[in-house]
């Protein structure tokens, strides 16, 4: 079975540690208990409980130390991290968050080349320490360019004056990696802050949740030499680098948490009567838990799939910069349309406080809103198209990278120019390559969109539609998604009834952003005769949607429950 249950948690590893801190995560949690669990989540108490765990047993230390900077079994594995992002969000967002925003604070600190701050971030790491990622203002947002961060000479160092808001971890974390300028110079620059120092403040938690995401101000704040992590266009590199590896991560905090809420959601349906029939009876639940089981698996195979490509990254070979911002942009919004179909399903049920289905429902929303909103991943993508459909490019299979090795190039990743010249593996041998009759007519839609663009492209005026280009960008990404989907389905092995019943949806997503395109005001008459032509209905079959149902999604039903 390809998600995650933690009650038959006997996934094969290739190292004995790396098991050891899957086992230790769940083990915490089934300890806790879903009572407590959820008291502390409607009580906003600060998770203490989980951080002195990750202490006790070194799980960040392990986790987050790259090989190297490790005085034991650390290691920056993202094939691990993946799982270990899962299972936190399996539990709750809240302990994926203070996971997540310390990948983030330890980003620029391991592209740094400054030995000290990176031997006593090791070392904190060893401690039980958490980090922060101190980008975000009040005024700007992750708007870089305009940051009010400024460090003013004094002596034979500077003083830092600013504000710092959305910063996650930024009353407990032993560094903030703090973006900023320099006075009177467009020179940007990372510097280490302490939050324990006198003239760093903290004003407030900017949300009501058991997560700080603090706000702080830094006035007259001494920064010397040795506390700068980067300046000039490497500090611009770090901050848009480390968002490239941290924002990944989000689309497996999305996969954990639908896990979870449909094991919850099938066991309440199944079980509960109405008209004296159980809930799933009826065709449209149904219809629903079958949906919402297909779309999960595809995030998962999509995301895992994206690790691959991270994991073999180079500097001639940056194809992760597209699936990358698709983890966080598709798999998250994919993770919103499950919990709606289980919502839908189980209705009241999903707003009682001894679910943790309520939690997600929640929380679920903030994923596509983080590290960029979808609109702002939409138009990064966007300028991988013409290469992605008109110049395609020869490269080596890529195997499953599931080895036990440390993931060097991420914090090596250089220049963040130079989007426009990636290019990447034909999308089309995918697509051959399957038997299933929902693929096929995914393949002829995709071939119309790509007509399209050859054959009447975005005129000038229409490149500065936004609507029309995220509309576009929307198939798009829908055409990458099942690429990768495919080249994993191989790999994993998924059966041929429930491919096809992916692709069911994936048909009916791509006429639904077909008829968005064609209805856009700027849309040509050659557009629109394009966009017509993708809308199709996916090709039916009862026999194989009543196999998906039985021998995939009702047997989900008391397959996992936490522990009270």
């Amino acid at each position: 079975m390809i998600l995650l249950n933690p009650k038959h948690h006997d996934r094969p590893y290739r190292d004995e540690r790396s098991a050891e801190v899957m086992g230790q995560t769940i083990e915490f949690f089934e300890r806790k208990g879903k009572t407590r669990l959820l008291a502390d989540y409607y009580d906003r108490g600060w998770y203490a409980d989980f951080l002195e765990h990750v202490r006790e047993h070194r799980l960040f230390a392990t986790l987050c130390t790259p090989e190297g900077e490790s005085a034991g079994d650390g290691r920056w594995d993202t094939w691990r991290n993946c799982e270990f992002a899962e299972i936190l969000g399996f539990y709750g967002l809240q302990y994926w968050y203070t996971w997540q925003v310390s990948v983030l604070g330890l980003g620029p600190i391991w592209m740094s080349g400054n030995d000290v701050l990176r031997k006593q971030a090791a070392q904190a790491l060893e401690d039980g320490s958490i980090f922060a990622f101190g980008l975000s203002e009040k005024s700007h947002g992750a708007d870089i360019y305009s940051t009010d961060m400024v460090l003013t000479p004094d002596g034979d160092g500077w003083r830092a004056n600013g504000r710092k808001y959305y910063i996650g971890n930024g009353n407990e974390a032993a560094v903030v990696s703090t973006f900023g300028r320099f006075e009177g110079s467009d020179e940007y620059v990372f510097f280490a802050a302490n939050p324990r120092h006198d003239d760093y403040h903290l004003v407030q938690n900017v949300v009501a949740s058991q997560n700080y995401v603090s706000e702080f101000e830094l006035k007259d704040y001494p920064v010397r030499a040795e506390d700068i992590l980067h300046r000039g266009r490497d500090a611009w590199n770090a901050a848009l680098n480390t968002v490239n590896i941290g924002k990944y991560n989000l689309g497996w905090a999305s996969i954990g948490m639908c896990t979870h809420a449909l094991y919850e959601a099938i066991a309440h349906a199944n079980n509960r009567v109405l008209y004296g029939n159980p809930v799933t009876d009826f065709t449209h639940v149904r219809r629903m838990f079958v949906d919402g089981y297909s779309r999960l698996v595809a995030m998962k195979l999509f995301a895992l799939r994206a690790a691959d490509y991270m994991r073999v990254a180079t500097a001639e070979d940056r194809r992760y910069l597209l699936y990358n911002p698709m983890v966080k942009m598709k798999v998250t919004t994919q993770g919103e349309d499950v919990i709606n179909l289980l919502w839908d399903a189980i209705a009241a049920k999903g707003f009682e406080k001894d679910m943790y289905f309520s939690q997600a429902a929640v929380d679920v929303r903030a994923l596509p809103k983080l590290e960029g909103t979808v609109h702002v991943n939409i138009a990064l993508i966007v300028k991988f198209m013409p290469n992605f459909f008109f110049e395609p490019a020869e490269y080596a299979p890529v195997a499953r990278q599931d080895e036990p090795r440390n993931d060097d190039f991420l914090f090596d990743q250089g220049s963040t120019r130079g989007l426009g010249q990636i290019r990447f593996h034909d999308y089309r041998k995918s697509f051959q390559e399957s038997r299933s009759p929902n693929v096929g007519v995914f393949a002829e839609q995709t071939e119309n969109f790509r007509q399209l663009l050859a054959e009447d492209p975005p005129g000038a005026d229409q490149m500065k539609d936004v609507d029309l280009l995220l509309a576009a960008g929307e198939i798009f990404a829908l055409v990458v998604y099942a690429q990768l989907m495919l080249e994993n389905a191989q790999i994993y092995g998924i059966d041929d009834d429930l491919l096809d019943q992916i692709f069911d949806f994936m048909v009916r997503d791509m006429s639904r952003h077909a008829l968005t395109l064609s209805l856009q005001p700027s849309s040509t008459e050659g557009q629109i005769t394009r966009c017509r032509n993708m809308l199709r209905k996916p090709v039916e079959d009862t026999a194989r949607y009543d196999r998906v149902w039985e021998d995939a999604v009702l047997v989900l039903d008391g397959a996992y429950q936490m522990n009270p």
